[in-house]
């Protein structure tokens, strides 16, 4: 969809990087998939970023380096977010998991988003607040320790924005979008970051700036390397302030621990585009499990992980199975 909508062609993509902590093989990317699936010529910057959440926007950033460098030479970024947020049953992260995944193309010329690598503020820490070793497909997490990291991540990475970016504080900013690991985070995130500011009153902003990038967040649950951009899509497609040209700013977060703020500019005409693509129809159309449906998945999905998905009306691409170790796909001809 983000290339049909730029019109873009398979020979314009120049990187092509997907940031994910759900990878499917320890050498093979899952770039070199969608590459194939896309028709994504040879001349190409192709691999895969993980740190956790915060993979996403890695593969954001490097993308806009590359076209600031000059080695672009005119080409597009092809980067996409997704993954599966998954855990096991009665854990503490079970009721956040979530499934999803944002692709944006990155060029010269955005129709959505303006963005200056050099107005962002970083941080990084080893922590053990949030892992998934090799020899399991479920994520660990230890919660409490997992809120204050984040909130620890987005105190030093603010402060190191305003130190790159003087004299701006949270009150420049029309909205504000964070990663949403679950809504009531972003709660505690603004109130933070409204703190750093020494505002007196840090939740009276919280519903004017924040609360229409948690939308589709509610909704879809926690999509760790896509989280930012569903929030960023939701605050594009469901606010009703006007933001065409205004400043937001934007909080990727990664457990384990990587952080970065940063600021954009909205391009004028970017909410009717984005209101356009009709986001809500998809999420609409879900159907409601019972609770018993549930549980006969997570019961299933060991035994479903390597299994082909059936065609349906529709699907552009779908999983076909393992054959020799070799995972396969199909495409929109398939």
């Amino acid at each position: 969809m983000a290339m049909k909508s730029a019109d873009a062609k398979p020979d314009e993509i120049g990187m092509l990087v997907v940031g994910t902590e759900t990878g499917v093989d320890q050498s093979k990317p899952v770039s070199s998939f969608v590459q194939g699936l896309l028709g994504i010529g040879s001349r190409c910057r192709v691999f895969e970023t993980k740190h956790a959440c915060y993979g996403g926007t890695a593969a954001l950033m490097m993308s806009l380096d590359w076209i600031r460098s000059g080695s672009a030479n005119g080409r597009k970024a092809l980067v996409v977010c997704s993954d599966i947020a998954r855990y096991g049953p009665k854990t503490a992260g079970e009721p956040t998991q979530g499934v999803g995944g944002v692709a944006l193309l990155v060029s010269e010329n955005p129709r959505l988003l303006e963005l200056d690598p050099s107005c962002t503020g970083q941080f990084a820490a080893d922590v053990h607040d949030f892992w998934r070793p090799l020899y399991s497909n479920d994520a660990f997490v230890d919660g409490h320790s997992s809120v204050q990291c984040y909130l620890d991540a987005i105190t030093v990475a603010y402060k190191h924005f305003q130190e790159r970016v003087p004299n701006v504080t949270a009150n420049d900013f029309a909205a504000i979008a964070y990663h949403v690991p679950y809504g009531k985070m972003a709660r505690k995130a603004h109130r933070q970051l409204r703190s750093l500011d020494a505002d007196p009153a840090p939740d009276a902003s919280f519903e004017a700036q924040v609360s229409a990038s948690l939308t589709f967040p509610a909704q879809v649950g926690n999509i760790d390397a896509g989280s930012l951009c569903l929030a960023l899509a939701s605050l594009l497609s469901t606010s009703r302030r006007e933001l065409d040209g205004q400043r937001i700013g934007l909080f990727s977060d990664g457990s384990g621990s990587c952080a970065e703020f940063f600021e954009g500019n909205v391009v004028a005409g970017a909410q009717a585009r984005v209101k356009a693509l009709q986001l809500q129809a998809p999420l609409d159309a879900r159907r409601k499990l019972t609770f018993e449906e549930y549980e006969t998945i997570m019961r299933a999905r060991e035994a479903t992980d390597m299994k082909a998905l059936e065609a349906v009306a529709g699907d552009e691409f779908r999983f076909l199975g393992v054959d020799a170790h070799k995972r396969t796909y199909a495409g929109p001809s398939a």
